[in-house]
């Protein structure tokens, strides 16, 4: 873990008790700091009661008395729609609030450093869509090169359990823009931002405020790299905030989709060939059509980014390409679940919203696409101009009936539990099509997450092709 430096004698409060808040307290802990310990949920406090923490009742009346700092978990509100009740009361009592992100930027620096021959680095990737995988594309780039590299946050491992650094070491990020939003320190050696499209706005109070949570990596944390995705105007605006002019190469646009030949440093996929340009000319290109981790135009834009970020350590781009070609993936994202008889099955079920959907529908042709959960605003409207690649739609979940009336002229089936789905998709395709699990909903109808969601529909695809 990452000892967590400044608090040794002081009294700190962790409200929320999963993964990263549990986490937090152990670091809080060993870095000498007095901890309260509470969350809403009587099964998270049995847990945490079980893992040897004492608890203390933050809603109270004078249990902040004494506080020096309240850590908060991602999930909870800190301010939009409103704040949670003990958060208000530390804001009104002027205690400074935090998360783990903005403990391990105070904390991930040591004395052992100065030994180093290599001062180690963090990368961090922030983004509506793509950061899980541009995260992992990056760790598992940096592991086939050899350098010691760990990942962390809003993926697999808390930001304060990893390991201390190693010389050299590359620790790589993802953060959420809950995370980001809220962090008090935020110093990444190398920043990325991939996209942007309407999420989460009830937490930030509109996209302004979304865009707002996802730029402080940048604006807050001035990183050596400025690794900058533009097909938004969001983008664009931000890499124009961050450069002094196109020639100044610690931005690093990318793009899938647009040519970036005026720049000091640009990297982009175009038609299936990823271009890297610098001071006006061509340095690097990788043909990415036959890796088959990395499928369709919303990759290619994650393995530009993974780029960028590894070409600004110092990797050489046939390295870069090599690893490219051993990425299997991560699963519930253009996850190649298996093929019979010419037809793929493909779980992308962390596509939980529209934008998402219509990367995954333009990755695939001819598909027999599972969709449906727990509708957003809107439902799904605005699909139809990438609807033209799908030959059926079997249609799950509480949104089903609303997506039939959404659908026009596409086939489609309401199945509405992926059992059935499965089956009928399964049955119905030929050779040449892929079945297609991208719900552009959110999974709470009928599935705790989409990680859930996404084994189901796993566990049926591989019942049919055992049968």
């Amino acid at each position: 873990m990452i000892p967590v430096i400044g608090y040794s004698g002081q009294k700190v409060a962790v409200l929320g008790l999963g993964r990263s808040g549990l986490a937090t307290a152990r670091a809080l802990q060993a870095g000498g700091a007095e901890t309260l310990l509470w969350d809403d949920s009587p099964e998270a406090r049995a847990k945490a009661e079980a893992d040897g923490f004492a608890l203390a009742d933050l809603s109270r009346a004078n249990s902040l008395e004494g506080l020096t700092l309240l850590i908060t978990s991602p999930g909870i509100p800190h301010l939009y729609p409103q704040p949670h009740k003990i958060i208000a009361r530390a804001l009104e009592a002027g205690i400074p609030v935090d998360n783990d992100v903005g403990l391990f930027f105070r904390s991930f620096a040591t004395d052992d450093w100065e030994g180093f021959d290599q001062t180690p680095k963090v990368v961090c990737v922030t983004g509506s869509n793509g950061k899980s995988t541009t995260t992992a594309l990056i760790h598992h780039i940096l592991q086939e090169a050899g350098r010691p590299t760990q990942m962390a946050g809003n993926i697999g491992t808390g930001v304060l359990a990893i390991n201390p650094a190693q010389d050299g070491e590359v620790v790589v990020l993802e953060l959420s823009s809950y995370q980001t939003d809220l962090a008090r320190a935020l110093t990444p050696d190398v920043a990325v931002f991939t996209n942007l499209s309407p999420d989460h706005l009830d937490r930030h109070h509109g996209m302004g405020g979304y865009f707002a949570a996802k730029r402080r990596l940048f604006a807050e944390g001035g990183p050596d790299r400025a690794i900058v995705g533009v097909d938004e105007v969001e983008g664009r605006f931000m890499a124009n905030q961050l450069g002094e002019g196109p020639q100044d190469d610690r931005v690093i646009r990318i793009s899938s989709g647009q040519k970036l030949e005026g720049f000091g440093w640009s990297v982009f996929a175009r038609k299936g060939f990823l271009a890297e340009w610098r001071k006006g000319r061509q340095v690097a290109s990788i043909d990415l059509r036959g890796i088959a981790g990395l499928p369709g135009a919303h990759n290619h834009q994650n393995a530009c980014a993974a780029y960028a970020a590894c070409r600004s350590l110092g990797l050489a781009p046939k390295l870069i390409e090599q690893a490219f070609h051993s990425f299997a993936g991560l699963p519930h994202r253009s996850q190649l679940v298996g093929e019979r008889a010419g037809v793929r099955f493909v779980n992308d079920s962390k596509a939980t919203n529209v934008d998402s959907a219509a990367k995954a529908l333009q990755a695939f042709a001819k598909i027999r696409w599972i969709a449906g959960g727990m509708g957003k605003d809107g439902g799904i409207a605005d699909l139809q101009p990438f609807l033209g690649a799908v030959v059926k739609a079997y249609l799950i979940g509480h949104s089903a009936r609303d997506f039939a009336l959404q659908l026009g002229d596409t086939p489609h089936v309401i199945c509405e539990t992926m059992e059935r789905a499965v089956a009928a998709a399964a049955a119905e395709a030929e050779a040449g099509e892929t079945v297609l699990l991208a719900p552009a909903a959110a999974s709470f109808d009928q599935y705790p997450n989409f990680e859930k969601r996404g084994e189901d529909f796993t566990a049926r695809v591989q019942a049919v092709l055992a049968g």
